[in-house]
């Protein structure tokens, strides 16, 4: 039974037979079967079938909040047995919102210093997506904003609050000032992030606030390529100022505040609502609750 609730998450996750299949190490013939044994021991279709994958049946649906229950139970027991036999090990997946990844050296160096048999996988990711493949499993943890849009049911660790501040030339427009308002942030050639990231949402809304109906010069899913264009000097653009601070300010390049008004936004870890939780989750908790007055220190 356990072996065809994995199937269900993975069909949950890839929306394709055959690359749910392939994730579960079997053949199309033996996942689909195993949908079907599935579904006549519980009486009930799942899935909505066609030609391809349609969705889930409203029974599927509540069936697969219990598979992620089920499912995620098991792997913590297991988790559980093998830490108390050997030390905690394993890979450690964390899905963060770009604007957070500078952060994520904080949680994971003591991390490691703890437990130096655990690798880490780190992923960037829209805050969606992060809530998204932590409901799927396919990540551990995810780091986001805590309180501007839903993050479902699940747990949070406050880290910092995020405020931002304008990266710019120094001989470019507003390049002296020595805080700007977001008024004054139409004036100039703004690059940002795309507008699925919950952090152009934030910005969108605070520009619109301060009468600034922005259409940004050039939009990316990359903080690199807007900072890249900002060395140019012929850009600006507005980044949370722990983010600001690593690309290496120099005279040339200063990370401004923006006031008027200075708003701040918590970012934090969310993790799965369950008890117990997986050892490696557990630990990151302890890490991130030791070290929050240094993330918030440092940003």
């Amino acid at each position: 039974m356990i072996d065809k609730l994995g199937y269900l998450l993975a069909l949950a996750r890839e929306k394709h037979f055959g690359r749910a299949a392939e994730t579960c190490g079997v053949t199309q013939p033996t996942f689909s079967a195993g949908i079907r044994v599935l579904e006549e021991t519980l009486g009930m279709p799942l899935v909505e079938r066609s030609s391809r994958f349609q969705g889930f049946t409203p029974e599927g649906e509540r069936v697969l909040d219990w598979a992620r229950r089920i499912v995620g139970d098991m792997q913590a027991m297991r988790a559980d047995i093998v830490a108390l036999k050997r030390g905690l090990s394993g890979l450690l997946r964390i899905a963060a919102i770009p604007t957070a990844l500078a952060t994520i050296a904080e949680l994971t160096t003591p991390f490691r210093a703890q437990h130096p048999a655990v690798r880490f996988s780190i992923q960037s990711c829209t805050s969606n997506e992060v809530l998204r493949r932590l409901n799927n499993f396919e990540v551990d943890a995810g780091v986001t904003y805590l309180d501007n849009e839903p993050i479902g049911r699940n747990r949070v660790v406050p880290l910092y609050q995020e405020r931002y501040r304008l990266l710019t030339a120094a001989d470019a427009p507003l390049g002296q000032h020595e805080k700007v308002t977001w008024a004054e942030l139409g004036q100039i050639p703004l690059c940002l992030l795309t507008p699925d990231m919950q952090n152009r949402r934030i910005l969108d809304r605070l520009l619109h606030n301060a009468g600034v109906d922005l259409l940004p010069t050039l939009e990316s899913n990359s903080i690199v390529v807007l900072v890249s264009h900002v060395q140019t000097g012929r850009w600006a653009c507005v980044l949370p100022e722990k983010l600001a601070q690593i690309f290496g300010l120099t005279a040339r390049l200063r990370a401004i505040p923006i006031v008027a008004p200075e708003e701040v936004y918590t970012v934090g870890l969310v993790l799965p609502d369950r008890e117990p939780m997986l050892p490696l989750v557990a630990a990151l908790v302890q890490i991130a609750t030791q070290h929050a007055s240094i993330l918030a220190d440092t940003v």
